[in-house]
C-alpha cells in the first residue's frame, strides 16, 4: 500500500509538475535518487528507486518549458542501464541445492574437456582431422560456458540479479557464437566422416592440413560475424522494459523490449536460423549417404559405429535444445512451469559440454587409450 502511494505520487508529480517540483516531491517521500542522469535533447531520464522497484521516469527539463504529459521523443536514447533476470525468481528456495550441483558439475565439465584438448595436442597420432575438430568441439565447451556458469553461480548466492547492459551484451554474444560454432563443428564433423567411410581413397587428399584450418576458422568466424551484427543491431533500439525472463541474456529477450519495430532484427535473425537450418540439412544428407554406405560391408559398419553414433547423438541433443530455445523465446507460453522453461534454456549448456568429452573420450579407442596412459602412466599401444 505504502510503495503504491508513492508511486501515484511521482506519477503525479509527473502530469502537473517541473523537473524542480518532481525532485523536490521525491525528497519529501523519502525517495533516493541515483546520480544516473542521461541527457536527451530536451528530456531528461531520471531513475528512482522506491522500496527496491526501480522506476524509469521521463520528464523535461525546466528549460523547455513545455508540460511533462507531452510524448517525449526517444529516437537514439537508451533508458535501460540495468536488467534484471528473473529466471530463478520462482526456484529461489532450492538456489543451495542448485549452487551445490553447479559447483560440482563446472569443475568437472572443464576438467574433461581439458583432459581431452590436452590428451589430443599431446599425441601426434591424434593429429588427424577428426580428433582436431573434437579437439574444437572441446574449446568451445570452455569458451560457452564461461560465458554462465560464473555469472549464474553469483546470482544463486545473490538476492538481486541484475547484470549491466554491457555485460548483458557480452554474455549474449559468447552464448550464442559458442552454440553456432558448435553447430557448424557438427557439420564439418559430418562432411569429414562423409569422406572418411564414402570416399576413403580420396581422404587424405580432400581432408588436408590447409582444408582443416580453412574448417575451423569458419567454425569460429562466421557464428562471429553472425552474433556480432545481431548484437549491433540490438544496441541501436531504444528500450522500454529491463526485465529478461531468463537465466541469462538472451537476443531476443532484449529484443522484445523495445519500444519501436524490430523488424530489421525478425529478418536478420531468421536469416541466421535460416542458414544453421541449412548446416542441419547438409549433415542429414551426409548420414543418409553414409547409413548406405555402412551397409555395404562390416568394415564400414564399424567404423561407422565407433565414430558416427556420438556425433549423432551430439548433433540431436543440440539441435533440439538450440531449437528449443530460439522457437521458445519468441513464440512459447508463459503458462510453461519456469522450471521445465529453465532446464530446456539451459540444455545447451548443460548436456553437450558434459557429453562430448565423455562419449568421445570413452567410446574413441585411440582417445580413451592414451587419456588412460596420460594419467596411469602406462605403456598402452594406440590401435590403428
Amino acid at each position: 500500500m505504502l510503495q503504491d502511494t508513492e508511486e501515484r505520487g511521482v506519477e503525479q508529480t509527473m502530469r502537473t509538475g517541473t523537473l524542480e517540483t518532481l525532485t523536490t516531491a521525491m525528497d519529501d517521500l523519502g525517495i533516493a535518487e541515483t546520480t544516473e542522469w542521461r541527457t536527451g535533447g530536451k528530456y531528461k531520464q531520471v531513475r528512482v528507486i522506491i522500496n527496491k522497484v526501480q522506476v524509469k521516469v521521463l520528464v523535461m527539463t525546466l528549460e523547455t518549458g513545455h508540460s511533462v504529459t507531452e510524448q517525449p521523443s526517444l529516437e537514439n536514447e537508451t533508458s535501460v542501464l540495468v536488467f534484471t533476470l528473473s529466471g530463478l525468481n520462482e526456484t529461489m528456495e532450492n538456489r543451495l541445492v542448485f549452487f551445490s550441483f553447479t559447483i560440482l558439475f563446472y569443475p568437472l565439465m572443464v576438467f574433461c574437456n581439458v583432459t581431452v584438448i590436452f590428451t589430443i595436442i599431446s599425441y601426434k597420432k591424434l593429429h588427424e582431422p577428426m580428433y582436431v575438430f573434437i579437439c574444437n568441439l572441446c574449446i568451445n565447451a570452455l569458451y560457452g560456458t564461461a560465458g554462465f556458469y560464473p555469472k549464474f553461480m553469483y546470482d544463486l548466492l545473490s538476492e538481486d540479479h541484475v547484470i549491466s547492459y554491457s555485460g548483458c551484451m557480452i554474455q549474449i554474444f559468447v552464448i550464442y557464437s559458442s552454440a553456432l560454432c558448435e553447430i557448424s563443428t557438427l557439420t564439418v564433423m559430418a562432411y569429414d566422416r562423409y569422406v572418411a567411410i564414402c570416399r576413403p581413397l580420396e581422404y587424405h587428399s580432400v581432408m588436408t592440413n590447409q582444408k582443416v584450418v580453412e574448417w575451423i576458422l569458419f567454425c569460429w568466424l562466421a557464428p562471429i560475424f553472425f552474433i556480432a551484427v545481431l548484437i549491433g543491431l540490438t544496441a541501436r533500439l531504444t528500450l522500454c522494459g529491463s526485465t529478461i525472463e531468463k537465466l541469462y541474456c538472451e537476443i531476443w529477450a532484449v529484443a522484445k523490449l523495445s519500444c519501436f519495430s524490430t523488424t530489421v532484427n525478425n529478418v536478420f535473425g531468421y536469416t541466421v536460423i535460416c542458414v544453421y537450418i541449412g548446416h542441419g540439412v547438409l549433415i542429414y544428407f551426409s548420414y543418409f549417404q553414409l547409413i548406405k554406405t555402412s551397409l555395404k560391408s562390416i568394415e564400414s559398419r564399424h567404423k561407422f559405429m565407433q565414430t558416427c553414433v556420438p556425433h549423432l547423438l551430439s548433433l540431436i541433443n543440440v539441435t533440439v535444445a538450440f531449437m528449443f530455445d530460439v522457437l521458445y523465446s519468441r513464440y512459447g507460453s508463459k503458462n510453461v512451469p519456469q522450471g521445465v522453461r529453465n532446464f530446456m534454456a539451459l540444455e545447451f549448456l548443460l548436456i553437450p559440454p558434459i557429453l562430448n568429452p565423455l562419449i568421445y573420450g570413452l567410446n574413441l579407442t585411440t582417445v580413451r587409450q592414451q587419456v588412460i596412459q596420460l594419467f596411469f602412466k602406462k605403456k598402452v599401444g594406440i590401435s590403428k
